[in-house]
């Protein structure tokens, strides 16, 4: 059976661009006599409000997409994302990073050739190779993508619109798996989640597309099922930028009270394959 999710972050309204992301799961679940789900990505908790969770549901319910089951919340499940962090420290693949956002900024500005990735400037590798922590500092996790790499050997993924792509481990570089605030990151929590929820097939944004990389590789790291993916295209405005959600006049919450037809504002969700 079809299972797919929509997973929100309850940081603020929804706009066209989520709308257009739930539909793409939801008929493609319904289609096929599937499952449609919904999760909120709430890691980033100083942020969440619970207004955004109600808005949010109710945002989903005035559009028509109804889902099965009851929302999960990420914060709910961090024993979860601690038990998965603690096999991928067994297996010598991640190690504690103590480096601040503004050290790690002040190396790669003194980096003759910093290393990139598609969305800028990489970690550079500060403490990968640490050998006594910085005394009253709290780690932050990374994985070793070379390490990782070498581990798992070559790996692919198919997605709906490009195929079958081989996988990158080093793509991202060592990208952080544990907060230091949270104890989590986006891509361990999503990986175990979708697994955990059966998820058969994830659909998301094309700007996303270079985050898959990663979770094929902790997928096989903590030996979880392989979903198929749908990177679709992504909603823009005028100028041709991403919509946030700091574009309020374009959120679903200020459409519905200027009584716009939002689906006649999107495009069919087949023209995103």
């Amino acid at each position: 059976m079809i299972r797919t999710r929509f997973a929100p972050s309850p940081t603020g309204k929804l706009h066209l661009g989520h709308a257009y992301a739930a539909r793409v799961a939801h008929d493609l679940a319904r289609e096929n006599g599937g499952r449609f789900l919904v999760r909120f990505e709430d890691i980033d908790h100083t942020r969440v409000r619970d207004e955004f969770y109600r808005g949010i549901l109710e945002d989903l319910r005035w559009l028509g997409l109804e889902w099965d089951g009851e929302p999960w919340r990420q914060l709910d499940r961090l024993d979860h994302y601690q038990t998965a962090l603690e096999h991928l420290k067994s297996l010598g693949i991640v190690y504690p990073c103590y480096c601040t956002r503004r050290e790690i900024e002040t190396e790669l500005a003194n980096l003759t050739h910093a290393p990139h990735g598609p969305e800028g400037p990489l970690y550079p590798g500060t403490c990968r190779g640490l050998k006594s922590p910085p005394p009253q500092r709290e780690p932050a996790w990374r994985l070793n993508a070379a390490k990782a790499a070498a581990m798992t050997g070559p790996l692919t993924f198919t997605d709906q619109r490009h195929g079958v792509i081989t996988v990158e481990p080093e793509l991202l570089g060592d990208v952080i798996l544990a907060r230091k605030d949270i104890g989590t990151s986006y891509h361990l929590a999503v990986v175990v989640d979708d697994a955990a929820q059966e998820i058969s097939h994830v659909t998301r944004g094309e700007d996303l597309l270079g985050s898959t990389h990663i979770h094929r590789v902790l997928q096989n790291l903590l030996q979880l099922s392989e979903p198929c993916y749908l990177h679709h295209s992504l909603i823009v405005d005028e100028s041709g930028q991403r919509l946030a959600k700091r574009h309020d006049a374009l959120s679903i919450e200020t459409l519905r009270e200027h009584g716009e037809d939002v689906w006649n504002l999107l495009p069919s969700p087949s023209s995103s394959e």
